[in-house]
């Protein structure tokens, strides 16, 4: 039986348990820093938080430029992984990003990740370009993906 998951706006008190996700999740982790810019400048920013029960665990942020969309991060706990709560996650922002009027999405996506990029073609993404040497630990090529929401 699935537990309680709900879908709510990121908040300055999230901080926390989101810079574990991404510890847990990235070779290179935001900053707490980029995190606060992110919820108290960035006018363009918006982050949602999964949580179970109370406990956040997955997160997805987004840029949203007039019409257009851009994913920054997503990512969930390690054991929360293979339950299809990142789809879920991807469904909500992309939900979120339409009703404040965005027409596509883009996202980057290391070129060995298969299982995002699987993902991210459920949902409509297809392939783009080709970012070289954009991951900074290993200089991994990304993919960017697009969609038209």
């Amino acid at each position: 039986m699935n537990k309680s998951l709900t879908f709510r706006f990121m908040n300055e008190q999230d901080i926390d348990d989101v810079l574990e996700i991404e510890h847990k999740s990235f070779a290179t982790p935001w900053s707490r820093e980029a995190f606060y810019n992110e919820l108290t400048q960035n006018q363009f920013a918006v982050y949602v938080v999964l949580e179970e029960e109370d406990k956040v665990i997955g997160y997805c942020g987004v840029w949203i430029v007039v019409d257009e969309a851009h994913i920054t991060n997503v990512a969930l706990l390690p054991e929360y992984r293979g339950r299809k709560l990142g789809e879920a996650l991807m469904r909500k922002i992309i939900e979120v990003a339409v009703e404040m009027g965005a027409k596509t999405m883009t996202l980057e996506v290391r070129v060995s990740n298969f299982t995002a990029q699987s993902l991210y073609r459920k949902l409509g993404f297809q392939d783009g370009a080709i970012r070289k040497n954009y991951y900074t630990d290993n200089q991994e090529d990304a993919l960017i993906m697009w969609v038209n929401l």
